[in-house]
């Protein structure tokens, strides 16, 4: 199996590190391990001062399984499985579910892997775009249409990255009805659940609803910690749970034992957590709310309705992957043209969870006016 370049991955790689001004972040705001460790209770506190470094369960540690089980009404430890990061869960998931007899169906745009695994283990594949003109809504008559008789999975991204839409109740609703009665899986990865404006309230994760739903989600978007590299699958599904479990003997066996405590202890501190990424946004928000008033004329999107990331429509001439190279050697600010994640036209996604990003979209704002004003002159 040989696997194509994958371009998000690439595009960060060459600048992620190298760019002083980051607009197009994917994560919350990080914390400093001190920060976290402060948020210790007397037990986490004790866990992680004597803490020895061998080896830790392959499942993840019970109390930190037992602690990401509470983001589940109805689910337990044992229907929980960490993975390192959101890709190994990705990766073992459709090595378990999926085979050269299988159809799956990939709601796009998407993080690039969960299409491009999904073509590499399924027989086929159909994709199914969200509709920018009806608010980034998917179309569930187009998932009818494209179900076939070896349909064995549908693939969303709710929150979107890199949209940022969401699925209403009655949405999500319809959808688990058209994956029952068909007998089909449903993979929803919900790294970006729980991250958004403040006043956003959550529904039931998936997995919680269908027996035969596989939810992804990680410490690295909403909580703001991608350097611990933990993620987890949930499902009520205990026997694909196993099978997912055998494919991780294949990849990184276990996590990290410093990585799972850390874990824990932020999760038992999630309220205090997610309420300062969550007000963070909510400030964003606003700034970005006024940026596309005052330059309604050359830039537009629909507003995100969870998450810390949006897709933006340039109206500037200039091709966006010029452009978006333009900005960053002149100024250090990275954003990431909308080609990376496949979509045509003059697009760019940004990242607004950050505690910087006012300074941030101060000097993109500034770097358009002198662009257009030289652009004018000559």
């Amino acid at each position: 199996m040989k696997l194509p370049t994958f371009k998000l991955e690439e595009y960060f790689s060459r600048t992620e590190f190298k760019a002083p001004y980051l607009m197009c972040c994917s994560d919350a705001e990080s914390f400093s391990l001190q920060e976290i460790l402060a948020l210790a209770d007397d037990e986490t506190r004790s866990i992680w001062e004597t803490l020895r470094l061998g080896y830790t369960q392959v499942q993840g540690s019970p109390l930190l399984r037992s602690e990401i089980a509470h983001l589940y009404p109805g689910l337990q430890a044992d229907n929980i499985l960490c993975c390192a990061g959101a890709e190994e869960g990705i990766f073992c998931t459709f090595f378990s579910l999926l085979n050269k007899e299988s159809h799956a169906i990939v709601v796009t745009p998407c993080y690039q892997s969960l299409h491009t695994l999904a073509l590499s283990f399924a027989g086929s594949v159909t994709t199914i775009a969200l509709d920018e003109a009806h608010g980034w809504k998917l179309d569930l008559d187009r998932v009818k249409d494209a179900i076939r008789p070896n349909t064995r999975l549908i693939i969303i991204n709710f929150p979107n990255n890199p949209t940022g839409a969401l699925l209403n109740e009655n949405e999500v609703k319809d959808l688990i009805d058209i994956a029952s009665s068909h007998d089909m899986y449903i993979f929803s990865d919900e790294a970006y659940r729980l991250l958004g404006s403040s006043c956003l309230t959550w529904d039931v994760p998936l997995a919680c609803l269908y027996p035969k739903v596989i939810s992804l989600s990680v410490m690295s978007k909403a909580f703001g910690m991608a350097g611990l590299r933990i993620g987890w699958i949930a499902t009520q599904n205990k026997e694909l749970l196993k099978s997912i479990e055998f494919t991780k003997y294949y990849t990184t066996i276990c996590n990290s034992g410093l990585s799972e405590v850390v874990s824990l202890i932020a999760l038992r501190a999630k309220d205090i957590v997610l309420k300062r990424n969550c007000e963070i946004i909510d400030h964003n928000l606003s700034l970005l709310d006024s940026f596309f008033s005052r330059n309604h004329t050359l830039f537009s999107w629909v507003r995100p309705a969870g998450g810390c990331v949006g897709l933006v429509n340039s109206h500037i001439a200039t091709p966006i992957d010029i452009f978006a190279q333009e900005l960053v050697d002149n100024t250090g600010v990275l954003i990431i043209p909308g080609s990376v994640f496949d979509i045509e036209g003059n697009t760019f996604r940004i990242g607004f969870g950050r505690k910087n990003f006012p300074e941030v979209l101060e000097k993109f704002e500034t770097y358009v006016s002198r662009y257009l004003n030289n652009s004018c002159q000559s």
